[in-house]
C-alpha cells in the first residue's frame, strides 16, 4: 500500500497541535506502559496497520513483555494486565466503540477508571484516547503504511 499523500507539509499547523497534544499525554501522569498498551489497543479496534506497528515496537523498545504486546486484544481474559491498566483498557475501548452503545461510555467503565485514576490523570487519559483516535483516523484516512 502507498500513502495517498504526506500530510505533514500541508496540514502543518494541524500536525504541530497533534504532537502538543502528546506532550500534554506524555507530561499527564498516566504511565507509559499503560499509555502505549491504550495506543496499541486503539490502533487495532481502528485497524490502523501504521500505528498498531509503531506501538507495538514503541512498547517493546519501553521493556513491554511480548506476552503483554500479543494478548492485548484478548485482555480481558489474559492474565497479565493491572487493575489499573484493564480499567484503562475499558475506556479506551468503550471510548473508541462510542457508537456501540447509544447512552456512549458506560457509567460502570467510568466508574471503574475513576476508581483508579485521581482526575488529573483521568483527563489526561481522556485526551490519550481521543488523541490515539484521532491520530488513526489520519493514517487510515490516508492510507499511511506501516513502517
Amino acid at each position: 500500500m502507498q500513502a495517498r499523500m504526506d500530510i505533514r507539509k500541508p496540514a502543518a499547523a494541524g500536525y504541530k497541535a497533534m504532537f502538543a497534544l502528546e506532550g500534554y499525554v506524555a507530561a499527564s501522569g498516566v504511565p507509559k506502559s499503560t499509555l502505549l498498551l491504550v495506543k496499541l489497543r486503539v490502533s487495532q479496534i481502528n485497524g490502523c496497520a501504521f500505528c498498531v506497528n509503531m506501538h507495538a515496537r514503541d512498547a517493546k523498545d519501553a521493556g513491554e513483555t511480548d506476552e503483554r504486546l500479543w494478548s492485548v486484544a484478548a485482555w480481558r481474559e489474559a492474565p497479565f494486565y493491572t487493575d489499573e491498566e484493564r480499567a484503562a483498557l475499558a475506556l479506551a475501548e468503550a471510548a473508541t466503540r462510542i457508537g456501540d452503545n447509544p447512552a456512549g461510555v458506560p457509567d460502570d467503565v467510568w466508574n471503574e477508571a475513576a476508581d483508579h485514576y485521581d482526575e488529573e490523570t483521568l483527563a489526561g487519559l481522556v485526551m490519550a484516547i481521543a488523541a490515539i483516535n484521532a491520530w488513526n483516523r489520519i493514517s487510515v484516512t490516508i492510507r499511511n503504511p506501516a513502517a
